[in-house]
């Protein structure tokens, strides 16, 4: 990629954004690169948030690198506080709240937000969700006066900040309309594993159940749910899951999907436009996970430096931060056909998703099988 003035643009400050410019300055450190980010861009580890508090971790000491220092480190033109709302690919530029911004490449690193389920009460406006350092600081002033936790979503981030509640002593409760924790990434017997750990720790589950309304009573909360049951809570945390944030990328006329469609160049489907990250979805396959955002942005610095590359997959297992009980996954393949052939024992659960072939295409262990982890990863199809 050479330089006419224009240069990389980034938008985004999440860690795609930072990693994929990381990368990218390995491989071009002349090249001028601008990163445009609506925060401050500090550069801090997302999935630490969730398990942070039983650690004493304040937001302060979460923050990884502040963001001058990431732009001077990186020689990165930052643009704080700055909304990208357009882009005019006639022109190649980005608008923004601050200017227009020329490109001569553009990659949006635009991220995902918490989805926010509708939900009747005058205390509806006090659930809150937790995905970005300030997010968490918030978070942290609330349980200064909070008891009671209440979290809406029995997911990987919902199991790992009730464990994370009941080890730094608050009283737990996780609503979820499945019929066990995880309930998207493992089989039946491992989730009921998960559960039976999370509630000798001390989560209480609703499952079946959704929240319907939520209302004031002086500093506390009375959540209505759908089995008709009641609990009450100081704080509740919707943890429903995230949705990509596509806006941009639609105004631009890019194709969509669940996320911004891009090919294994991480390419967009207008020439010079690239995503990556959560908000991302690529060749159908949408990963917010660590371990594929750092192959992506690997994989698109060294597109961006005009290498001939590809992405690949390897296989990347999701570790699931609960120190209840050990998690291992690794999803199969988005529509492969198959099954789970599951093995268990008073302290473990492991499943293996096999083909309809009988290879191995994916696992989840539980417990003493995360010993396994290593051996299966090597069996992989």
């Amino acid at each position: 990629m050479t330089s006419d003035g224009k240069g990389l643009v980034v938008v985004g400050s999440g860690m795609a954004a930072w990693t994929l410019v990381r990368e990218f300055r390995k491989l071009d450190a002349v090249t001028p690169v601008t990163l445009v980010t609506e925060g401050q861009g500090h550069f801090y580890s997302k999935p630490m948030l969730s398990n942070a508090l039983a650690a004493g971790k304040t937001a302060a000491q979460l923050l990884g690198t502040p963001a001058t220092e990431m732009a001077q480190q990186l020689n990165v033109q930052l643009m704080a506080d700055t909304h990208a709302y357009s882009i005019n690919k006639d022109t190649q530029t980005l608008e923004t709240s601050t200017g227009p911004v020329p490109y001569q490449r553009l990659v949006l690193a635009t991220g995902a937000e918490p989805v926010r389920v509708p939900l009747q009460g005058d205390g509806a406006h006090r659930v809150v969700s937790i995905n970005s350092l300030e997010d968490y600081a918030r978070f942290r002033e609330l349980l200064t006066a909070s008891k009671r936790v209440v979290i809406m979503g029995a997911g990987l981030i919902g199991c790992e900040f009730a464990n994370d509640l009941v080890l730094g002593g608050y009283k737990v409760t996780v609503v979820d309309p499945s019929a066990h924790p995880l309930g998207r990434l493992l089989p039946e017997r491992a989730g009921v594993m998960v559960q039976e750990a999370l509630s000798t720790a001390g989560v209480k589950f609703h499952f079946g159940a959704f929240v319907q309304s939520v209302h004031a009573e002086g500093q506390a909360l009375r959540l209505e749910l759908s089995s008709g049951q009641q609990c009450l809570a100081d704080t509740v945390v919707s943890a429903v899951g995230l949705r990509p944030r596509l806006e941009l990328a639609q105004t631009a006329g890019l194709t969509t999907s669940h996320g911004i469609v891009v090919n294994r160049q991480l390419a967009t489907s207008h020439p010079g436009l690239y995503a990556l990250g959560d908000g991302a979805e690529v060749e159908g396959r949408w990963l917010p996970y660590v371990m594929p955002l750092m192959q992506c942005a690997r994989t698109l610095a060294a597109h961006l430096t005009g290498q001939a590359v590809a992405l690949t997959y390897p296989a990347m297992p999701v570790v699931v931060k609960t120190p209840a009980i050990g998690v291992v996954v690794v999803p199969p393949p988005n529509g492969v056909a198959g099954h789970w052939h599951t093995e268990s024992g008073p302290d473990f659960v492991q499943a293996k998703w096999l083909g309809e072939d009988g290879a191995l295409m994916g696992f989840a262990l539980v417990g003493t099988a995360t010993s396994q982890k290593s051996a299966l990863q090597k069996m992989l199809q």
